[in-house]
């Protein structure tokens, strides 16, 4: 959409462990402070939720892990630099300000002072419950003080500090809000979820846009697939029969075979164009044949690639065009001959080819274009439907995918109605078990804000985390075989959409390299490193309204994992605050009649507790921030839900 061309509840159930254990320093008067309560009274960064757990975890028996914690210790000293009164960060090696649970890595605060003083320093999780915090003091002058900092707890951190004597916050830095410095603690979760093994590589569920070349940050956020442009206005911008298939024109990224390649081919230079500039497939390139040829060529260097450097891939997968219904100003003729004319050309080359579109901005438009085509011979060139995962015009915190759901009247509305309709007009009109994708899908902060020192708050990035994780989890309940997410660090234009602030930019910049993770980002974290190696079971029949659940399997018969949560208009909005603490009771069948049990939970940011269910029912209160159940009784995990129609999974 527009620009986006070019380029937790830590679930309060899960609790101490979940949300933020307790922490101790090497300072003077560190505090030791439990996630679910707050005796220091310190503030929840305004995130809409107090101290107390504030959803009555009776009714679900949690085992807590007793390890789980943030620590700071050891603070030591050395010259600073900088003229900030206090600055802080937590750098680290590969860029991502993101750390392994359990390693070592360093939070450092530099101070300027003429007077000798003392440094107040907290550490909070998403829903400001504190981690860790103290007092430690500080020489005049530009010092620099280093704690060694280690974390059980995983999730999103933002580290706080001020001075008694000379007062200060952190500094805004780039896109980041003034007050705090971020960073993020991976989810371990080896020993919660089983091992998969993949079949295809493509069983792997999430892609990503915005972040092609980073590798350790698309590894933190559990991403196997990224976009790769072999547009004709890329390969051949100033004339004809330039690009050379046997050429070496891969991105020496993706040599290591970790990460697939999606294939966009949309784009027509402006010597191929019939408008004479550029066109992003608003018409017909002047010569179809021309094309045609084009994209044969594109098959033979993708076949050569998917056999070299991803064997067990069993498709190489080609976008043909890109929100066409900003774009294309032809008629519905000429945008068929356009796909006619690459389907037959990559599939003259590309044996494992499956040609997708036309990836409308929304899925209803997608519905809508499909529908409007089918009666064309539309089917005849796609092997498989693309679509991009927006909702609405809004996509934002204030906009959640859910919106429309209370309504039965507007019901379609939802991401989930539109996720319904595409799956049933696919099976209808075109083919039942296409492949579908959602090759782009972000959630920004609400229209009209702008960045600045006191925005975005703290309740609008946990809003923005739980919003963008229940959209990607509805698109793959729904029917989608794999989401890509929207967007690496924020960029200009657009406010808000990235998964990382932007620490240079003040407005945000693409290619963006000095970053600090939001909290959407550990929530995708989570999602991928429990969803990934699925196949959907479907939505969980019987919900209540306002209730909302998803079962999928592991491939290979492996286990259930059910992702659920709760939302409701009244308490979601950016005028009165998106809240944490609202709560629904939910009883989810895990396993048969009479038998009883435990199962594993995990929260949005990926910390996984016990859970005990007795005669085959787990007891849950669930939140505005999704969780996971992982479970093993697969009969009736699927007999308890409805599989998407035409859905056959990859």
């Amino acid at each position: 959409m527009k620009s986006r061309l070019l380029v937790l509840s830590t679930l309060s159930l899960a609790l101490a462990a979940c949300g933020g254990g307790g922490g101790s320093s090497g300072s003077t008067s560190a505090t030791q402070v439990n996630g679910a309560t707050n005796p220091t009274g310190s503030s929840t960064s305004g995130n809409g939720a107090t101290g107390s757990t504030g959803n009555g975890n009776a009714a679900l028996n949690v085992t807590p892990s007793t390890t789980s914690a943030l620590s700071c210790t050891s603070p030591a000293t050395s010259a600073g630099s900088g003229s900030a009164t206090i600055s802080a960060d937590t750098p680290s090696t590969d860029g991502t300000r993101i750390f392994a649970q359990g390693t070592t890595f360093q939070l450092s605060f530099t101070t300027n002072v003429a007077n000798a003083d003392t440094l107040n320093w907290a550490v909070t999780d998403t829903l400001g419950h504190v981690a860790a915090s103290g007092s430690t003091p500080v020489a005049a002058g530009s010092k620099t003080t280093t704690f060694n900092c280690t974390s059980t707890l995983a999730g999103y951190f933002a580290a706080t500090g001020t001075l008694a004597q000379n007062g200060g916050q952190l500094p805004q830095a780039g896109t980041r809000p003034a007050g705090i410095a971020t960073f993020g603690v991976m989810p371990n979760l080896a020993g919660v979820i089983p091992a998969v093994t993949y079949a295809r590589q493509e069983q792997h569920r999430f892609g990503m846009q915005g972040a092609n070349d980073n590798g350790p940050l698309l590894a933190a956020l559990g991403i196997s697939s990224t976009i790769d442009d072999r547009e004709l206005s890329t390969m051949e911008p100033n004339g004809p029969n330039t690009f050379n298939p046997s050429a070496n024109n891969l991105d020496p990224f993706y040599t290591s075979g970790n990460v697939m390649r999606l294939i966009r081919l949309d784009g027509i230079p402006a010597w191929a164009s019939s408008t004479g500039a550029f066109q992003d497939d608003t018409t017909l390139p002047t010569d179809l044949a021309y094309y045609q040829n084009y994209m044969s060529r594109v098959g033979t260097e993708s076949n050569a690639i998917r056999a070299a450097y991803f064997p067990t891939q069993s498709a190489n997968y080609y976008q043909v065009t890109w929100e066409p219904n900003q774009m294309w100003t032809d008629t519905d003729a000429n945008f068929i001959a356009l796909y006619k004319a690459v389907y037959q050309g990559i599939h003259s080359t590309d044996p494992h080819a499956m040609v997708m579109g036309p990836a409308d901005a929304f899925p209803s438009l997608t519905t809508t274009r499909l529908k409007r085509l089918a009666p064309l011979g539309f089917g005849q060139y796609i092997d498989a439907v693309a679509t991009h995962g927006y909702y609405d015009a809004g996509t934002s915190p204030s906009h959640p995918p859910e919106r429309y759901d209370s309504d039965p009247s507007t019901a379609e509305g939802s991401l989930r109605g539109q996720m319904r309709d595409l799956r049933a007009e696919m099976a209808n009109d075109y083919r039942p078990g296409m492949h579908l994708f959602s090759t782009e899908a972000g959630i920004s902060y609400d229209l009209g804000s702008s960045y600045g020192p006191n925005y975005p708050s703290a309740n609008v990035l946990y809003a923005q985390a739980a919003v963008a994780a229940r959209m990607h989890i509805i698109t793959l309940g729904e029917g989608a075989d794999q989401t890509y997410v929207f967007y690496g660090a924020d960029y200009p234009g657009e406010v808000g959409y990235g998964t990382f602030f932007d620490l240079n930019d003040a407005q945000g910049a693409f290619g963006a390299s000095n970053l600090s993770p939001k909290p959407v980002a550990m929530a995708i974290s989570a999602m991928t490193h429990t969803l990934d190696g699925t196949t959907t079971l479907g939505p969980v029949n019987g919900t209540p309204t306002g209730i909302y659940a998803y079962a999928f399997q592991q491939v290979g018969n492996g286990a259930v994992i059910t992702a659920l949560w709760a939302h409701n208009n009244n308490v979601w909005s950016a005028s009165t605050g998106f809240s944490s603490t609202y709560s629904v009771a939910y009883s989810l069948t895990v396993d048969a009649p009479g038998t009883s049990g435990t199962v594993k939970l995990i929260d949005m940011m990926g910390n996984a507790t016990s859970a005990s269910y007795s005669n085959g029912v787990l007891t849950l209160n669930l939140t505005e921030s999704p969780v996971y159940v992982v479970s093993g009784n697969a009969s009736v995990a699927k007999a308890n839900a409805t599989t998407p129609v035409g859905y056959v999974g990859m």
